[in-house]
């Protein structure tokens, strides 16, 4: 496949999709973008965008459009880069420009490929996992905070040289590792985020000041022993996060050791992330609903299906929720929950 005649469109034009849009344009690929704010896409399209940090410095115009309708050619490859919650939609909406041999790459966190494949086949769906950090300074100012790679597989089939083709395009932006055990990584990175992600939303601390009280981590492991037990029914082979982080040695053990090796792994994270704000702590504060059906909520509804008991990562879902319906307050009160109680020992 001559990967540089293939046409890609991206949905999203924040941190991670502006930036992969950005390198793949610089590296002569036929990208166009969508954003849903109509001055962020005419901006993209007149000014372009400023990328800076671990990708280095870069200002790329590209085509851009404020939604899926505005764009007219059919499309080989999309970059599925919007939020969760609103997959959906946008899949229903690329259906008519994605090509019949083309594919959507699910750049979301979460496990979202069974959903994308209910609109759009399983077929034509690669999973992705996202291994490098990025923020928005502003509209059209993107920073690569650290750099990293992409992990993508297929939902239910081996790589072939198909899929190598599409690692190739994306090694534009950072190394493309490719998987036949997309699961694995995607129910990872979905534990890591169950716990970050989900905990700085509940409290609005960050990260640094969250992970010193021990409360919130003795929580953090349990969401982690809860999501490798549902992990373990749905025969799911779970890889070791980042390199470093082997889930199952990390729950072994139920000695004084044991536990404090535990809080103190996650003390590092703590202070090395220090000033990271949860990404659904931010949603929460613009007013948007966050992710967590997608994070706690998959391991709540397939615990559910294998009744097994995730107490915690259920009081996790039910708080956000009221937090989303304004029936709560972002607050470090709300680990006060009964849910919580026997985390006070």
């Amino acid at each position: 496949m001559e990967t540089n005649k293939l046409s890609v469109l991206v949905i999203g034009a924040g941190a991670v999709g502006g930036i992969t849009a950005a390198l793949m344009k610089k590296d002569g690929y036929d990208v166009e973008i969508v954003s849903k704010h109509p001055d962020y896409a005419l901006l993209i399209k007149e000014k372009g965008l400023s990328v800076s940090g671990a990708s280095g410095n870069l200002k790329v115009k590209m085509p851009a459009y404020a939604s899926i309708s505005e764009v007219k050619k059919k499309k080989d490859l999309i970059l599925l880069a919007t939020k969760a919650t609103d997959m959906i939609e946008a899949a229903e909406e690329i259906k008519d420009i994605l090509k019949e041999n083309g594919s959507v790459i699910s750049m979301q966190n979460g496990i979202c490929v069974d959903d994308l494949a209910t609109v759009l086949g399983m077929s034509r769906v690669i999973g992705c996992i996202t291994g490098w950090g990025a923020t928005m300074d502003s509209q059209g100012e993107l920073t690569m905070t650290s750099s990293g790679d992409f992990i993508i597989g297929y939902p239910v089939k081996q790589p072939d040289d198909y899929l190598k083709s599409i690692g190739h395009v994306l090694s534009s932006v950072v190394p493309v590792k490719l998987t036949d055990n997309l699961m694995g990584h995607l129910y990872a990175k979905l534990i890591i985020n169950s716990c970050i992600t989900s905990l700085g939303a509940i409290c609005g601390l960050y990260l640094g000041e969250m992970l010193a009280k021990k409360k919130v981590r003795k929580i953090f492991i349990e969401i982690i022993r809860e999501a490798v037990l549902v992990a373990d029914k749905m025969n799911i082979r779970l890889e070791i996060f980042g390199d470093k982080l082997d889930f199952n040695k990390y729950i072994k053990g139920n000695n004084f050791i044991a536990e404090l090796r535990r809080h103190i792994f996650i003390m590092v994270i703590g202070f090395r992330y220090r000033k990271l704000k949860s990404s659904s702590l931010q949603s929460l504060e613009r007013g948007k609903p966050t992710e967590v059906d997608y994070l706690n909520g998959y391991v709540v509804r397939n615990g559910e299906k294998l009744k097994i008991d995730v107490p915690v990562n259920k009081a996790i879902v039910r708080i956000i929720h009221e937090i989303e319906q304004k029936k709560r307050k972002i607050s470090y009160d709300n680990f006060n929950d009964p849910a919580f109680d026997k985390f006070n020992k």
